[in-house]
């Protein structure tokens, strides 16, 4: 028995914003989706930049925020540039980019393990310098 996914929520009218339609609704829907896209992430970007050069936030605060806006960020990426939606037909695209991000974390990882070995081997630099001498 095979399993097949039909796009039953086409014509309904609620899909996600990142959704690709494949009833010819044409390009215009397309350009708008990014330039939704890119609207929302020129403003959050703008708003990160606010936040950090303002007094809006109280001092401690300005890292938390500016995470925030990151994370929505990677929101707006994912949803309107990578087209990442909770669909059957999105399952490679986020494999792929959870690949990625292990791939990502694993090289951060290891570069600070390297440092930190590093550090705690090496000798200090004024030891260095009066072996030189």
């Amino acid at each position: 028995m095979t399993e097949t996914f039909t796009d039953d929520h086409a014509g309904r009218g609620d899909s996600a914003p990142g959704d690709e339609r494949l009833d010819g609704s044409g390009v215009a829907q397309g350009v708008l989706g990014y330039l939704l896209g890119l609207i929302l992430a020129a403003g959050l970007t703008a708003a990160s930049f606010y936040v950090a050069a303002s007094h809006l936030i109280w001092h401690p605060g300005i890292p938390a925020a500016l995470v925030a806006l990151a994370v929505a960020q990677m929101g707006v990426h994912l949803v309107f540039f990578l087209h990442i939606t909770t669909g059957p037909e999105s399952t490679n695209n986020v494999l792929a980019l959870a690949f990625g991000v292990l791939i990502v974390f694993l090289l951060l990882a290891g570069t600070m393990f390297i440092m930190s070995s590093l550090t705690h081997t090496t000798m200090p630099l004024d030891q260095v310098m009066s072996m030189q001498r």
